[in-house]
């Protein structure tokens, strides 16, 4: 074996190490339920629900598939060969740039994507951010630019952030935020004050647990749904915030956006608590290898029947 060769498995293996390490990738025991949360505070949307389940260890669980990925998984999944490493290095479209803000200055209502997972939402007059990410993309690479001037970002009533990661929680962003408008208030899942709290203040910070209402007092009503992911920012934090995705709603109009998902019976349950959801917004990133992917990001492949769109059957 070469010096080249024996230097590469070298940094694999590091890697590995040190991925494990950060991650904490858990046993594949499946966990047990210990307990249901949820904020006593808020109105609970499904007559069902008994609260979003907590394993013994005080971590959020998927409700429908609460097993997540072994050591072993992740160990297979780094050392085997990418399938699509060619396509991925051939890939030379980008998704076009305009550099245009007129939306800003209007009031009709509008969805404007920013980039990544980033979302401008006007509804009814309540402007609405989803998880503004301004400047690079923390441990990821960002191939387009943040089409707007951040500073013109005002007027902002609601920030909806729909878990931890870093891609989706960012510091730095969600600050300016809440400097360029201070009554701004911000949607997360449960236990995320404590996070947020110290960027923009914790009574600008509004948690729910699944299938839970935000108490708005607006014409505007927003919900958290559950979402088929997990949360971590650091070693010992995993799954201790809670992610999922929302529901936007007017009078007339309804919005989902669904957050990072893996595929499951939640998006069914999604179109039968609002079944006139006239736009879904739903992530299809990082799906592959779908083995591993799967339980974390949903595959494009997979149809969305459960959301009925109007007009479509």
């Amino acid at each position: 074996m070469n010096k080249r060769r024996v230097i590469k498995l070298v940094a694999t293996f590091a890697t590995i190490l040190v991925f494990c390490k950060i991650f904490g990738m858990p046993s594949s025991k499946v966990p047990v339920v210990a307990s249901r949360i949820r904020n006593p505070g808020l109105k609970t949307i499904l007559s069902s629900w008994q609260g979003t389940p907590i394993d013994k260890k005080g971590r959020f669980m998927n409700h429908e598939f609460p097993g997540t990925q072994s050591f072993d998984d992740a160990l297979k999944w780094m050392l085997e060969k990418n399938p699509q490493k060619k396509t991925k290095k051939n890939d030379t479209w980008r998704m076009q740039v305009v550099k245009e803000d007129s939306f800003l200055n209007t009031k009709e209502d509008v969805v404007v994507l920013l980039g990544h997972s980033t979302f401008f939402i006007r509804l009814n007059g309540k402007q609405i951010l989803i998880d503004p990410i301004f400047e690079k993309l923390s441990m990821h690479t960002r191939y387009t630019d943040f089409p707007l001037e951040v500073a013109k970002l005002n007027n902002i009533d609601y920030v909806l952030i729909s878990h931890s990661h870093f891609d989706h929680c960012d510091e730095a962003s969600l600050k300016i935020i809440q400097i360029q408008n201070p009554d701004a208030i911000f949607l997360a899942g449960l236990n995320m004050k404590n996070l947020l709290g110290k960027w923009v203040g914790e009574s600008h910070v509004q948690e729910a647990g699944w299938y839970q209402q935000y108490k708005l007092d607006d014409e505007v009503a927003i919900s958290f749904l559950p979402a088929r992911h997990s949360s971590r920012r650091s070693v010992n934090d995993a799954n201790k915030r809670l992610w999922g995705a929302f529901a936007i709603e007017s009078k007339n109009k309804t919005i989902y956006y669904g957050g990072d998902s893996g595929y499951g019976s939640h998006y069914k349950e999604a179109g039968e608590l609002f079944p006139n959801i006239d736009v879904a917004l739903i992530g299809v990133g990082a799906y592959s290898p779908r083995w591993f992917m799967s339980p974390n990001h949903q595959d494009p492949c997979r149809r969305f029947r459960h959301l009925r769109i109007p007009g479509q059957k």
